[in-house]
């Protein structure tokens, strides 16, 4: 495919460590942010102050112009957020910078997310929105209590056995365990462990549901013609995008109205198809993905909503050991994703996703080109 020196690059990724929500103390949010950027700069290998631009998503509480005054950053030229949906948008992020720089509005950008819960308020609990009228009335305070009935029709629809979740998460942890930077990384999980678990909402058990944590992490978006200068392998934007599926409105997490044969299957499938189109790649080119798991069966939906099995053999998929590192036809979330690496609200995926390009990742998949990142109604592919 034919470069512009206009396209789009991922060049920097950095981290600040993963914790337990609100065990970190000592740092600010907005101070965790700071952190996670500076990183990512300099793993790019450039100046803080070449940073023109910032994105990010739902609730990020770090404003910009405190970012343009504590990074120090003297020509900020765009900054923008995804509305709502909150890890949803972690890849819109990416879209939002990639336009920019597309659009020549910019050269540079940040894209972030930033999380201390015990300075702000815990994700997870009972907020209100105007759409949740409609689910907290009926108990619906917590996200697995909003899920668990778009799971158990799944389950019930497809006859999704316990052990083709579990499946899931015994992967992700076995992931973990190799990865130095990861929450579960000395947690071994066996599948009698995950049988055993109590049950959150029925069908989700403990080990179906992510973890909460504070941390941060950030990419450096830039040109092409820029980043031939720099210190890392350029990895390629080649698509990038947001939106829901027509009629799943705000979806589980908002009302349980849309359609019922659609209900079921997820979010993903109109911006699948609109992805693999603009990148000019098919499912099966397709090496690596990292993929929002938030829930065990979010896995499943994901695999036949961008088309790597058809409907209701996500399942067959998993079991079959598809989704297994290093031997599956498509490994996942190979740093040990939201369920044990850490719940950066779905963009350490993008981190990791940037590693197994570079050759970098601790479960890294052999001479792997191209990575999807995907989080429902938002998504991605990277090239290498």
């Amino acid at each position: 495919m034919a470069r512009n020196v206009r396209d789009v690059c991922i060049v920097g990724i950095g981290e600040t460590e993963y914790r337990k929500w609100g065990s970190i103390t000592d740092r600010s949010e907005l101070g965790l942010a700071c952190e996670a950027i500076k990183a990512a700069a300099a793993d790019a290998g450039v100046e803080t102050d070449e940073i023109d631009g910032l994105a990010s998503y739902a609730y990020d509480h770090s404003e910009p112009y405190m970012l343009q005054e504590t990074l120090g950053l003297p020509n900020l030229n765009y900054a923008a957020m995804v509305w709502g949906g909150g890890g949803n948008g972690s890849f819109g992020s990416i879209a939002l910078a990639y336009s920019a720089i597309r659009a020549g509005h910019v050269d540079c950008v940040a894209v972030f997310r930033s999380l201390c819960q015990g300075q702000t308020f815990r994700f997870g609990q009972g907020y209100p929105t105007a759409h949740q009228n409609f689910i907290h009335p009926f108990g619906m305070l917590s996200p697995p209590l909003m899920f668990a009935p778009v799971a158990q029709r799944y389950k019930h629809l497809y006859g999704v056995r316990d052990e083709q979740f579990g499946e899931v998460a015994l992967v992700c942890r076995d992931n973990a365990s190799r990865n130095p930077r990861a929450v579960f990384r000395d947690r071994p999980l066996t599948m009698t462990d995950y049988l055993q678990s109590r049950m959150i909402a029925d069908p989700l058990r403990l080990y179906d549901c992510c973890q909460e944590n504070d941390g941060a992490c950030a990419l450096i978006l830039t040109t092409l013609e820029r980043a031939r200068d720099l210190r890392q392998k350029p990895v390629a934007v080649l698509a990038a995008g947001h939106g829901g599926d027509p009629g799943r409105g705000s979806g589980p997490l908002g009302f349980h109205n849309m359609p019922d044969e659609i209900y079921a299957h997820g979010d993903g499938t109109r911006l699948a198809q609109r992805l693999y189109g603009l990148a000019g790649v098919r499912p099966d080119d397709i090496d690596v993905a990292q993929i929002y798991d938030a829930y065990t069966p979010l896995i499943l939906m994901a695999l036949e909503n961008y088309g790597f099995c058809g409907r209701g053999e996500g399942k067959d998929f998993v079991s079959s050991g598809g989704i297994r590192w290093p031997d599956g036809g498509l490994p996942i979330n190979t740093s040990g994703g939201l369920l044990s690496e850490a719940y950066i609200h779905g963009l350490n995926l993008a981190v990791e996703g940037v590693r197994q390009l570079r050759g970098q990742s601790t479960s890294q998949v052999r001479d792997a080109e191209l990575c999807l990142l995907t989080c429902g109604t938002s998504a991605a592919i990277l090239g290498a």
